[in-house]
């Protein structure tokens, strides 16, 4: 049986899988590494219930498969099936990355009551950005597969849509860090934020028989002060990721602009210095700085505020029979 033509790696005018053997050590070096950090974040979801970061757990896995691809690519590089599984694989786990810091954000604004400070209502934020994520993941994957089909005309198809959903989302990640720059400077040019309350309460008294709706203005026990809060750490951990991620999206759409044959393709290490160094570091800066914090003091003040303010009302309305509805800024 004659041996299967394959063209030179240097060709320009003809499309191979790699432009070079990948690299056996780099390849595990990387599956190791997003194995630890995957491993630690599932541990962490689990243990504090951080149910919105599942996204960020299936980009580590993503990482961890897309790298065992190059190393099944080492063995052969001209298997399309692994090629196939780490180019689709590593492109698409920082948009799971992104949809999670996303998230976070509107974690903070509710942490420290400052939704009036947001740029986008907290209610939306996640929804609109979440929407822009999963459009460019679908974009890139959709890109990647139509390149698995090895034809001319496919690979120039999946480039052009490959690049439109890497420049989504730097789109939709640049606007992020403008909503959350302005969220901090607002949040920071205010006055500590103090939630005003007044407790209307409706009884029916014993002695008169007749009812009556008092109001109790004041703050409530545990005033939402910023400087109390932890929120600075987390926010400038949303700055480094994102700007990680935005850098590690410009490096791909300038490697697809330039083509299968283009400098950046040709040189394996671009890969893993603009790619997987920078894509674990997110990982293990959220292993460092867990957002579970934000939603342990969000939920924590909620339920000492509620406690304090219906036990008051008892306390003042005692005797009488009543039901109590909370309020902002003293209206009834």
């Amino acid at each position: 049986m004659a041996e299967q033509y394959r063209p030179s790696l240097d060709d320009p005018n003809a499309w191979v899988p790699y432009r070079y053997v990948p690299s056996m050590p780099a390849a595990v070096v990387f599956v190791v590494l997003f194995a630890i950090t995957t491993a630690f974040h599932t541990f962490q979801l689990v243990k504090k219930r951080t149910w919105y970061f599942i996204p960020l757990v299936l980009g580590g896995f993503c990482e961890v498969i897309g790298y065992v691809g190059r190393i099944l690519g080492h063995k052969d590089m001209w298997a399309l099936g692994p090629f196939i599984m780490q180019s689709i694989l590593i492109l698409i786990a920082p948009a799971f990355f992104a949809a999670s810091i996303y998230i976070i954000l509107g974690r903070v604004i509710l942490m420290v009551d400052g939704e009036r400070f947001s740029l986008i209502k907290q209610r939306r934020l996640t929804s609109i950005f979440v929407t822009g994520d999963v459009l460019s993941l679908f974009m890139q994957s959709g890109g990647g597969g139509i390149q698995g089909m090895k034809t001319a005309s496919s690979m120039k198809m999946g480039e052009k849509i490959i690049i439109g959903g890497l420049v989504v989302q730097l789109l939709f990640f640049g606007f992020f860090i403008v909503v959350a720059a302005l969220f901090q400077r607002r949040l920071t040019s205010n006055q500590p934020v103090k939630r005003h309350l007044t407790l209307k309460c409706w009884g029916r008294s014993k002695e008169t028989g007749t009812q009556r709706l008092s109001g109790t203005p004041g703050f409530a026990s545990n005033p939402v002060n910023p400087d109390d809060l932890p929120w600075k750490r987390h926010i400038y951990t949303l700055y480094g990721a994102s700007t990680l991620i935005l850098i590690r999206s410009i490096f791909r759409v300038v490697e697809y602009i330039q083509g299968n044959h283009g400098y950046l393709l040709r040189r394996e290490y671009f890969l893993y210095i603009f790619d997987a160094v920078l894509m674990f570091i997110v990982m293990i800066l959220f292993n460092w700085v867990h957002p579970s914090e934000v939603t342990d003091i969000y939920n924590k003040r909620l339920n000492n505020q509620s406690d304090v303010e219906l036990q008051g009302a008892r306390d003042e309305y005692l005797g009488h029979e009543f039901t109590v509805e909370q309020t902002k800024g003293g209206q009834s």
